[in-house]
């Protein structure tokens, strides 16, 4: 009895400290005095939601339209990446397999091999590698099937955004491959071009398989001058298939990845061409199957994935989508121990994770996220609701420091629009940027500042074009939102 009297002490404080939040975010006036170069910029005709929360004293530094909901961008993979980790321990990792139905004999493995994920959003060639070297090991040397490959525990996925439906049939980019349960190279064709000294024609192939498992065309040339190197992956009712053309400089490397069409197929046919390729032949074709094949006991090779704290650093430093969206239908998966139908089922559960942050009311005033990317523009969060999520990883001692350590610091940042301004901006904040050009510009940042004694606040910055200025350069808004930042960190 007295357990359950603490238990329920404890979740009535816990109740009465995020209504507390939810009210001081709710009442505070907008300081828009505060945040001046925003604000002329709002005056311009740009939409802006802005919040700077100090997380000691539990209270509003400076506010602009905090509670506006508008399109976020890249700033929603703050939220997967708090959910995952509220899900998993930073040290969970997501094993693939390879199984069969019968256990080899001499040899030989009589019927299908099948391969098997669990939504590692980071499997590459690599793990491949590893995974046939273990069957070699294990003494197999022929497989008398083919290779199916299971699309369980999500199933049968449609495309979610008008990026990844365009590129069911072409793809000149990586960042539009669709979610799957199993997908190598973040879902895309890894393409090594290759120019030695002295060639006149680079080499183009797989760059962890050789020659690539499908068919590629077109020529690259060897040379300083000439058209810019193209790579496109096209898709037919044969499958997929990849053209190369341009030209490259003598003594260079480039690695180029495109998205795949079908991220489980892709997988399949890569393990076919490197199982071939450590002398395992395949006597039959790959295919993909919906669910998980009943009987595959016989587990073959394993490898375990990255951990979870590595996978959530990779998608927020390289704003992978990929990354993003497959944590985003293992979160739901984990959350309601049934198959989400769609991205945008999954991704509801974001959208009560913001809820539960305390910053959002009503189902009227409810944020919307129907991907954990933000590659979908449907999304819209608030700065408040983002200030909300960076709170409750702030007092999460358990999850805080592989959240935090996520971030990128300006200084470190490998992109050049952000490693510019002063000694404060460069070293006292860790962020997430989000960006998107159509149909409105998106810009954003997000993430927390160091005070001077130590302490942190929590900002969330979004800027949306708007009817009277649909376009804002990224220069604009990022020099806008920093030169306030960079103000108030000299105060504090």
């Amino acid at each position: 009895m007295e357990l359950h009297q603490r238990l329920l002490l404890k979740a009535l404080l816990g109740l009465a400290l995020s209504g507390a939040v939810a009210s001081a975010f709710a009442a505070s006036p907008s300081a828009s005095s505060s945040l001046p170069a925003l604000s002329r910029l709002a005056s311009d005709g740009a939409l802006v939601s802005a919040l700077v929360w100090d997380l000691s004293t539990e209270r509003p530094i400076a506010e602009l339209n905090g509670s506006q909901r508008l399109t976020p961008a890249s700033l929603s993979k703050l939220v997967i990446a708090a959910a995952a980790l509220d899900a998993w321990p930073p040290d969970k990792t997501f094993p693939t397999e390879i199984r069969s139905l019968a256990a080899p004999v001499g040899g030989t493995i009589t019927g299908d091999l099948i391969l098997r994920g669990s939504g590692d959003a980071t499997l590459d060639e690599t793990t491949l590698w590893a995974l046939a070297a273990q069957l070699r090991g294990n003494g197999v040397q022929r497989v008398t099937g083919g290779i199916r490959v299971e699309r369980a525990p999500f199933g049968e996925l449609h495309c979610d955004t008008i990026d990844r439906c365009a590129g069911l049939r072409r793809s000149a980019r990586a960042y539009n491959a669709a979610p799957s349960a199993i997908g190598v190279n973040y879902g895309s064709w890894c393409i090594a071009v290759r120019a030695p000294r002295g060639a006149t024609i680079a080499t183009v192939g797989g760059c962890a398989t050789g020659e690539m498992p499908i068919p590629l065309a077109g020529t690259v040339t060897v040379g300083s001058i000439g058209a810019p190197l193209r790579i496109e992956r096209t898709t037919d009712n044969g499958g997929d298939r990849i053209a190369a053309s341009g030209s490259i400089a003598p003594g260079t490397e480039r690695q180029v990845h495109r998205a795949m069409s079908d991220p489980a197929a892709g997988a399949g046919l890569i393990l076919r061409s490197i199982l071939r390729q450590t002398g395992v032949t395949i006597a039959g074709k790959v295919e993909t199957t919906a669910q998980a094949i009943p009987g595959a006991e016989h587990v073959l090779a394993k490898v375990d994935g990255l951990p979870l704290q590595e996978q959530v650093g990779r998608m927020m430093r390289y704003s992978n989508n990929y990354i993003a969206d497959v944590l985003t239908m293992g979160v739901a998966l984990e959350t309601t121990h049934v198959p989400p139908r769609s991205l945008a089922e999954a991704s509801g559960l974001l959208g009560d994770f913001v809820r539960r942050s305390g910053t959002a009311s009503g189902n009227a005033d409810a944020p919307v996220m129907e991907s954990g990317s933000g590659l979908t523009t449907s999304n819209r969060l608030s700065a408040q609701d983002l200030v909300g999520v960076l709170r409750k990883q702030f007092h999460d001692s358990r999850h805080f420091p592989a959240f935090y350590g996520s971030l990128v610091v300006p200084r470190d940042a490998s992109f050049d629009y952000l490693d510019r301004g002063n000694p404060d901006w460069l070293d006292r904040v860790a962020l997430k940027t989000g960006s998107l050009m159509e149909p409105v510009s998106v810009n954003g940042i997000a993430g927390y500042l160091r005070a001077k004694d130590g302490g942190f606040m929590a900002f969330a910055i979004i800027v949306n074009g708007g009817q009277r200025l649909r376009q804002i350069s990224h220069e604009r808004a990022l020099g806008a939102s920093r030169s306030d930042i960079e103000a108030l960190l000299a105060l504090r």
